[in-house]
């Protein structure tokens, strides 16, 4: 059974010194300090240990094959969105960035699908490399932040980049960054662990209820983690858009359930009843294998759930390749 991992996450071995070319701070770096490991360093600050599996396409290949993981889908680590910096040159860096991921798809074509990542605090910069990348670098779609600076995922400032995408049939992956209230969770990994599923709610209602997918019904939209808090509040949201619609329902009249069969969620869950929840919820057909490769938050067996699951081959191969597919818009013959 064809195996694909929308969510994971990779980094080129080797970055440029960022804040020398550019001229200010607060970009990431790599401080490998040991074989096979590095720091990743905004700055002098430390932000996180890495491994090779983190940039080496060959390692990640024996570990996917270690899992019976066919196919990864990749995208940058969201912390290199930089969305902060000044669009000119979060253009340069997205496009090393891109030009690392198609290399390494270009090279093993049938182990991999690449996402840009795009400078979106500037539309019109953020619109050309999602055209080089989809049109030139044969990228499946792209990943984006869960907001973009002071902007959600509804400001009108992005429709540009949403025509964009959906006249290019790219897909569009959502992934929480920037935690909200980070200043209020400094201790116990909270921005990791309430911060990021908080934000991946916060993306999906701001779509929502802006009217996102009403003005692009044809968008093909996943969210990571399980679109984190988002599916089990839909009943309180629900009740908001009933209850005070004045305040709900003022750009989008349309019940926010509606949207459920719309749009797509990883299953990265690390639960089989919050897995049972979201089969009921929305169906196989919107859910697709997601493992945050290769971060300890992630499945540490990627598939590992699902296979765990008492579905039938069915249901479980839809969970494996069929969504991802279907949201890829990608054929299964590509990867045989």
């Amino acid at each position: 059974m064809l195996k694909i991992d929308i969510h994971t996450h990779i980094i080129p071995e080797k970055m440029p010194n960022w804040a020398e070319r550019f001229g200010y701070g607060g970009f990431i770096s790599l401080d490998h300090h040991k074989p096979c490991c590095a720091k990743m360093m905004i700055d002098d600050k430390f932000f996180r240990e890495i491994q090779s599996n983190c940039w080496d396409p060959e390692t990640r290949i024996t570990e996917c094959n270690h899992h019976h993981i066919d196919v990864q889908v990749l995208s940058t680590i969201p912390v290199l969105f930089s969305y902060w910096a000044k669009a000119k040159d979060a253009l340069v860096l997205s496009e090393f960035l891109n030009d690392h991921i198609a290399g390494i798809v270009d090279k093993y074509p049938k182990r991999f699908v690449g996402l840009a990542t795009i400078p979106l605090q500037d539309i019109d910069l953020a619109i050309l490399e999602l055209q080089r990348c989809v049109k030139t670098q044969g990228f499946a779609g792209v990943q984006i932040g869960s907001h973009v600076n002071d902007m959600n995922l509804n400001d009108p400032h992005f429709f540009p980049f949403y025509e964009e995408a959906e006249k290019l049939g790219a897909a569009i992956f959502v992934h929480p960054w920037d935690m909200m209230a980070k200043d209020k969770m400094a201790k116990y990994w909270l921005p990791w662990l309430v911060g990021m599923p908080a934000e991946s709610s916060l993306a999906i209602c701001s779509m929502i209820f802006g009217g996102v997918f009403e003005k692009f019904p044809n968008l093909r939209v996943a969210f990571a983690h399980g679109g984190g808090s988002f599916p089990a509040t839909i009943g309180r949201i629900e009740h908001g858009f009933h209850v005070r619609p004045d305040l709900v329902a003022v750009d989008n009249p349309i019940n926010p359930r509606n949207y459920l069969s719309k749009i797509y969620f990883d299953t990265l869950v690390h639960d089989p009843l919050m897995m049972n929840y979201l089969m009921d919820l929305v169906g196989p057909n919107q859910l697709a294998l997601g493992t945050d490769y290769p971060f300890p938050l992630g499945e540490l067996s990627p598939g590992k759930l699902i296979d765990s699951m008492p579905y039938n081959d069915e249901m479980k191969e839809r969970l494996f390749n069929g969504t991802a597919l279907a949201w890829l818009g990608l054929k299964k013959e590509q990867f045989l």
